[in-house]
């Protein structure tokens, strides 16, 4: 075994003890609500580390891509709302078509005419815009009326959850696929901005449009893939199965629910890593590699590194939406106002940076590690400023700073651990090779 594979054995290790660690000190549920986060977030960082380690771009977003595949999750679980769409949702559907057969017909004339296009195509987007509204505001009212305090949106398909993964994951590349084709020529610094802004977008529209998902009065009570803890109890082979390992059925029914999320979310995450190290072993991740080295000469090369660029960001947008498509069925409720740019967006590049950008391995290395230590440094820090403070008297101005420091932990640690990574191991704890 060479040194590498001992650096990769031994990092993880570490983190197995650290979340072993946490089930023999904590509990055994905290330690797998943690690793069930964690599982999730490695896959946010293998989006991420394919757009930034494969081909360098830098998306900023990516907030935006994790909630649209939590409102896939909305949209494809829960059940129709009949009464809303029997109300307004012919004219939600026909309005949404109306709008998006006004920016095509934008583009083609643009497109094809020679002369007055811009004024043409102004003059259908103005037309057009007054026409979506005018079909599309009657539906929205008439679908927000029916029964608001519980409903007050279309509902979903009615299909099983774990068809929505793959559904979130398609909505977030289509996103991606609207994005790229506007914002990918553009500089690095650019593309951040656009990337950041539009995230925002999305976040206010589902915040705002109640019709769609009850924007910021939530929709709750989302199907899952798994028991629910109370039906394990209410099974007396499940409750002999318990006593037999002489334990409680409560404690051990969450145990077991969380263990079953652990499996489906360690088949997903596997067969991902399985894919990208597949596709970054090929032909086709090092010309990905080539292009993210050195553009020119690659163009030079013959190959399009627009049509790439796309293809990458599309991909791991994909990858980040089925993320968010998982987190909310866990969640088993969608929350728009819970998402921040500080966890869905800064906190994954932390977990690349800090593991290793270009490593698949080492993004899945960084998304255990850095989403335990966000959840643990509180705690501990309050610990250790107990500690600190124990000798101070009480009303002591000092004591009372470092107690109510304590909130600020996590971001001092977060900054301070992708300080020191920066500057003794500047290609994170696993490089790529």
């Amino acid at each position: 075994m060479n040194a590498y594979n001992i650096r990769v054995v031994a990092l993880f290790s570490l983190v197995a003890v650290l979340f072993v660690g946490t089930g023999f000190i904590q509990s055994w549920n905290v330690a797998l609500t943690i690793f069930n986060m964690g599982l999730i977030s490695a896959i946010m960082a293998l989006g991420v580390n394919m757009q930034w380690g494969y081909a360098g771009l830098f998306n900023v977003g990516i907030m935006g891509f994790v909630a649209l595949g939590g409102l896939g999750t909305v949209l494809v679980s829960t059940p129709p709302n009949t009464e809303a769409l029997a109300a307004g949702g012919l004219r939600v559907v026909g309005g949404l078509a109306l709008g998006a057969a006004t920016v095509i017909a934008a583009i083609m004339a643009y497109r094809r005419l020679k002369t007055y296009r811009g004024w043409i195509t102004a003059a259908i987007l103005l037309v057009g815009f007054f026409v979506f509204r005018a079909v599309l505001d009657p539906g929205v009212e008439a679908v927000e009326a029916v029964n608001p305090a519980s409903a007050g949106n279309i509902g979903g398909l009615g299909l099983p959850v774990l068809l929505a993964w793959p559904v979130g994951g398609l909505l977030a590349a289509g996103a991606a696929w609207v994005i790229g084709k506007t914002a990918l020529g553009l500089r690095s610094d650019y593309l951040a901005i656009a990337t950041l802004g539009i995230a925002e977008i999305v976040i206010a529209i589902m915040k705002n449009e109640d019709w769609l998902a009850r924007g910021v009065k939530n929709v709750i009570g989302l199907p899952r893939p798994v028991p629910y803890e109370i039906d394990l109890q209410a099974s007396s082979g499940f409750r002999n199965f318990a006593t037999g390992l002489d334990a409680d059925p409560v404690t051990a029914s969450t145990i077991a629910v969380k263990l079953a999320y652990a499996g489906l979310f360690g088949v997903v995450l596997l067969l991902l890593i399985w894919l990208t190290q597949a596709a970054l072993s090929s032909p086709w991740g090092r010309m990905m590699r080539a292009i993210r080295d050195n553009e020119v000469a690659a163009e030079a090369m013959g190959k399009d590194v627009t049509a790439r660029h796309l293809q990458i960001f599309i991909l791991g947008s994909a990858v980040v939406g089925l993320a968010g498509a998982m987190m909310t069925t866990l969640d088993g409720q969608l929350t728009p106002g819970t998402y921040q740019p500080l966890r869905y967006t800064f906190l994954i590049w932390v977990m690349v940076i800090v593991g290793g950008s270009g490593n698949n391995w080492g993004s899945v290395l960084g998304g255990f590690l850095i989403w335990w230590l966000w959840v643990q440094v509180e705690p501990l820090g309050a610990l250790l400023m107990q500690g600190v403070t124990a000798g101070m008297a009480d009303g002591f101005w000092l004591k009372g700073h470092l107690l109510a420091s304590v909130a600020h932990m996590r971001l001092l640690t977060m900054g301070v651990i992708l300080l020191l990574v920066l500057r003794f191991s500047p290609k994170g704890l696993l490089p790529e090779r």
